[in-house]
């Protein structure tokens, strides 16, 4: 589970900000709400951010998945870019590295990872964990001289062999986590953040994201699935009897291969393309319970494409929803409200809390209404994005308020402005 991710000199985030999933002394909800993961450790498995537009929600979801991106992908050539995006409006960090540091816990075990990275290059990256009190050092890497170096613990059982497969695989512009995947070793301790790494921290969904296709791979390759995702819709007042994907053939024609031949596709799968002259697809229908006017009951059949957009919405959600609580996994989702009821936000999130045991949800909202909802959401659990005057991004909690719990609607506080976090309008 995730503690806390702070952020330097990324996207927005010019100065050092943090987020923080670590729970108050509060005890509300903590049955379903709080996770402890080890002595004096209670973690949240839910965060709400709240904020105007282009005020850094996104992108602090955005620093999630640079890290989840990063960690694994495997470069070909030192001279790609890592992709990380320092503060651009000042011109002191347009040229400087951006900084982040995460901690989380793997069965109970404390770990501390560190990444100074700059568009070209990985100065530093670093993994501690906790065995006891005490941090102890997996990997250490720096930069000298435009080259990694790769220092190993005294408590890590690693061959000179594999120390030296290691450093040759980790080009400067990657994580060491890609190259330490291409190497055939385990080290328990590194397996471990690892694992949780490409297993339990998903890739956050965007307001882009295509949630229908991911749901649909997911029941098209786990048909247990279905039946908990159909549960899921009938839960939330859908009328839906059944749902069905199937994988067609596609074909594909001589036109349609030289309109993507100069696209960026891989030789091997535009050749395979151009070999089989077809792809597979997936075809989704929905079955549809009906009351007719003497009340009988008939059942219709409906493609995905004539559904409503909120259905299309909880179908894509529920899948998500379903696998993070099943992996215990962290999920980011950015703008839940989007084509949905207020009451099916607040389903979604109850849901996630009764049925998780220890995943952890981060959503960026605009609906201010959940704040009324006293029962759904703790006040440690709030968070808020503000831009500054310099256009970076301020990055708080409600619990940094004084005397909060005196407030008796904080809905209307934060319409007021009480928390800041809102538009300045003329």
């Amino acid at each position: 589970m995730i503690h806390s991710l702070s952020i330097q000199n990324f996207l927005s985030f010019k100065d050092e900000m943090t987020y923080s999933f670590e729970a108050s002394k509060d005890k509300k909800y903590e049955d379903y709400q709080i996770v402890k993961v080890a002595d004096g450790v209670r973690l949240l498995k839910l965060g709400v951010v709240y904020g105007a537009n282009a005020s850094g929600k996104s992108n602090l979801l955005d620093a999630f998945e640079f890290l989840k991106d990063f960690w694994f992908d495997v470069m070909d050539s030192k001279d790609l870019e890592t992709g990380v995006v320092p503060f651009l409006l000042d011109d002191k960090t347009s040229t400087e590295a951006s900084k982040f540091k995460l901690i989380f816990y793997v069965e109970k075990l404390r770990y501390v990872y560190q990444l100074t990275v700059s568009n070209e290059t990985v100065l530093n990256e670093k993994l501690e964990f906790y065995p006891g009190t005490q941090p102890a050092i997996i990997f250490d890497r720096k930069l000298n001289n435009k080259v990694s170096e790769i220092v190993f613990g005294p408590k890590i059982k690693i061959s000179q062999v594999a120390k030296d497969e290691i450093s040759i695989k980790c080009l400067s512009n990657m994580s060491f986590f890609a190259a330490y995947n291409g190497v055939n070793i385990e080290i328990e301790e590194l397996e471990l953040a690892s694992q949780w790494m490409q297993n339990q921290f998903l890739h956050s969904i965007g307001t882009e994201t295509s949630l229908v296709r991911y749901s649909e791979n997911l029941i098209s390759k786990d048909k247990t699935v279905k039946e908990k995702m159909l549960a899921f819709l009938q839960q939330a007042d859908f009328n839906i009897s059944n749902i069905n994907t199937e994988i067609i053939k596609k074909e594909i024609s001589e036109e349609f291969l030289n309109e993507i031949k100069d696209l960026n596709i891989p030789k091997s799968e535009f050749e395979k393309l151009q070999k089989e002259r077809s792809f597979d697809t997936l075809k989704t229908t929905f079955e549809h319970k009906v009351i007719n006017k003497d009340e009988s009951i008939s059942y219709k059949e409906l493609p995905l494409g004539l559904q409503s957009d909120g259905t299309k919405r909880v179908f894509g959600l529920s899948g998500g929803i379903i696998r993070t609580i099943e992996k215990n996994a962290f999920l980011a989702i950015d703008e839940i409200e989007s084509q949905l009821h207020p009451r099916l936000i607040e389903f979604v999130l109850e849901k996630f809390l009764r049925e998780s045991e220890q995943a952890q949800l981060l959503v960026t909202t605009h609906y201010d209404g959940l704040l009324e909802e006293d029962d759904l959401l703790r006040k440690d659990s709030i968070w808020f994005t503000e831009k500054q005057d310099d256009a970076s991004t301020r990055l708080y909690s409600l619990s940094d308020f004084k005397a909060v719990n005196r407030i008796t609607s904080l809905q209307k506080a934060y319409k007021y402005g009480k928390f800041g976090a809102i538009p300045n309008i003329d």
